[in-house]
């Protein structure tokens, strides 16, 4: 299902980008179409996303959620829906879906117990290990155009330009939120 999902929406992405040889005006045109290109892949990425993440409570916002709780370090679910850009009272339903598939727990923060620290159950980040998995294939099918090497370079100068991104929210440190949804920040395991 997974791979049948990520080439159906790549190979029409592939045909219609195609380097050898364009077979639209519209191709051509996007050549120079920063724009058009971010947004082919965003759909195509979205839309395979939707399918491997279906069973995870809010899909892909829930994926995310679950990402920034396993590799990052927010104090509270407040600080986690700052973090996260979604607001709280939505954050507080997400939470409670995730809780309830036993994928996260909500425990006083002991640095201060007035607040809620949202920590992820074995399980859930079992479950994250596995989507993370499926999620690269996802990737790895959007970008199918691209040899390995070319995939990994991508994904660098893309993170790159993100963490250069301050405009959208200028307190925010795009880096930080980046190397924490990846878990490739100092001190992670991935690191």
């Amino acid at each position: 299902m997974i791979a049948g999902t990520v080439g159906r929406h790549s190979r029409r992405i592939v045909e219609f980008m195609s380097t050898n040889g364009t077979h639209s005006p519209a191709a051509e045109h996007a050549e120079g179409d920063f724009g058009w290109s971010l947004g082919v892949l965003l759909r195509a990425l979205h839309g395979s996303l939707e399918s491997v993440l279906g069973d995870l409570p809010h899909g892909p916002r829930g994926y995310q959620t679950l990402s920034t709780v396993v590799h990052g370090d927010q104090p509270s679910q407040l600080a986690l829906a700052a973090h996260l850009g979604i607001d709280r009272t939505v954050l507080t339903y997400l939470i409670d879906d995730l809780v309830e598939a036993g994928l996260v727990e909500r425990r006083l923060n002991p640095a201060d117990r007035r607040q809620r620290k949202i920590v992820a159950t074995d399980q859930g980040t079992a479950t994250l290990r596995e989507l993370e998995r499926r999620v690269r294939m996802v990737e790895d099918g959007v970008l199918e155009a691209l040899d390995p090497d070319e995939r990994e370079m991508f994904r660098k100068l893309l993170r790159r330009a993100a963490c250069g991104a301050r405009t959208v929210e200028p307190d925010t440190d795009p880096c930080v939120v980046v190397e924490e949804v990846l878990g490739t920040g100092p001190g992670s395991p991935r690191t």
